[in-house]
């Protein structure tokens, strides 16, 4: 199959979830079908970008956003029907790129990253296209809502409401729809919402593997306690790294006063840095994210406000790092309470359970083998883009 691959940010470096979801859907696609990336991007794309993915691809297109119709079009969505969201990535010239494209490569399928990239499809005839919702973007807005200051809610209602609508709107101009868990699934406000197929995220096996010097203990050879890892300009990163330092980390200490913690992520904003203290390392960007794990006996993921699967854990959990996390985070993910993962949801639990792996090397160690085994069970980028391919498939 010849197939058109629609994101709204070019999918390399892999610093954001929908980038590596998209980056190893294309990867793997790519070994029996023609792939053709047409990606929107607000930003200019280093050469050695997007060598990365042609290097995987058929043809990759990239469709540059000009400040200007970003803010034209912002400015209309307040009037309009489309969340802001959609609105930011819409732009005459590179609709009219996209239209080129599908003449030129005359594909047998689209597939849309995101809600934001629909508009882009929307003439191209349902049942030759896909639409991966990925997150249930209306819930995420929701949540961030509440914790938004005052002045900001009503801005957060509004596209909250258009999002949720819009969201319905799109599922029916798609015949097959994706998202990557059910708990995400059941938040799409349509009445058909169980007909979109739930295909998860994937770890790369090969590349996240556990460091062979692992000892006996848990704190051999590890230059920190704890790790929490993410885009570090993403809100629901920001408040769940301030909630391990500010709330959970002054318990922990109460037993172990010299707990080595490590924050670290691309982009980390004011909020972040201001995290860094005696014990508390903030670090940003580095080339090869895999050293973070292998620097840490831990990761601690206290995440309540996001959407979506946590990659981080899954990564973790790929090198036997045992893993805490709430129960919103993992109820995206599916592992076994106390068999694979650890589940807190308020400090105090959080800070136990911290202790309970510090002081136990048998217990961290089964729990980080355990986390092993289930993402090498469930989370395969080999078998989550082989159900994409076969409800795409023509025959």
């Amino acid at each position: 199959m010849k197939i058109i691959f629609v994101v709204s940010r070019f999918p390399y470096p892999l610093e954001k979830g929908d980038k590596l979801r998209a980056y190893h859907f294309i990867k793997n696609l790519s070994k029996d079908n023609k792939v053709v990336v047409f990606a929107l991007s607000d930003r200019r794309i280093k050469p050695d970008e997007l060598e990365k993915i042609k290097q995987i691809s058929y043809r990759t297109e990239v469709a540059y956003l000009s400040k200007y119709s970003i803010i034209v079009n912002l400015i209309k969505s307040i009037f309009g029907k489309l969340p802001l969201q959609v609105a930011y990535f819409i732009s005459s010239k590179a609709m009219g790129q996209f239209t080129e494209l599908v003449k030129e490569e005359k594909p047998d399928h689209v597939i849309c990253q995101l809600v934001r990239t629909s508009e882009y499809a929307r003439n191209i005839n349902r049942e030759y296209k896909t639409l991966d919702y990925m997150d249930a973007f209306s819930k995420g807005v929701e949540r961030r809502m509440k914790k938004a200051p005052f002045y900001l809610r009503p801005l957060y209602y509004y596209e909250y409401k258009k999002l949720k609508a819009y969201e319905r709107t799109v599922f029916d101009l798609f015949k097959n729809k994706v998202i990557i868990s059910n708990q995400d699934r059941n938040y799409i406000n349509h009445p058909l919402r169980d007909k979109i197929t739930v295909i998860t995220n994937g770890i790369d096996m090969d590349y996240f593997k556990p460091k062979k010097e692992q000892g006996a203990e848990i704190r051999i050879k590890k230059d920190y306690d704890i790790l929490f890892s993410g885009n570090m300009n993403y809100l629901p990163n920001i408040e769940g790294a301030e909630y391990l330092v500010e709330k959970v980390l002054p318990l922990v200490r109460k037993v172990h006063p010299d707990v080595r913690t490590l924050i670290a992520g691309a982009n980390p904003n004011t909020r972040i840095k201001k995290l860094a203290q005696r014990h508390v390392s903030v670090i940003g960007w580095v080339d090869d994210v895999k050293e973070n794990f292998a620097r840490s006996s831990i990761l601690v993921a206290p995440m309540f406000l996001s959407i979506g699967l946590q990659n981080k854990l899954m990564e973790a959990m790929a090198m036997q790092i045992p893993c805490i996390t709430s129960t919103l985070a993992n109820n995206a993910l599916g592992a076994c309470n106390g068999e694979s993962i650890l589940i807190a949801d308020n400090p105090e639990e959080f800070a136990n359970r911290i202790n309970l792996l510090l002081e136990n090397g048998v217990r961290a160690r089964e729990i980080g083998m355990n986390g092993y085994n289930f993402v090498l069970e469930n989370h395969n980028w080999q078998k989550t883009t082989k159900l994409l391919e076969k409800l795409i498939s023509p025959v």
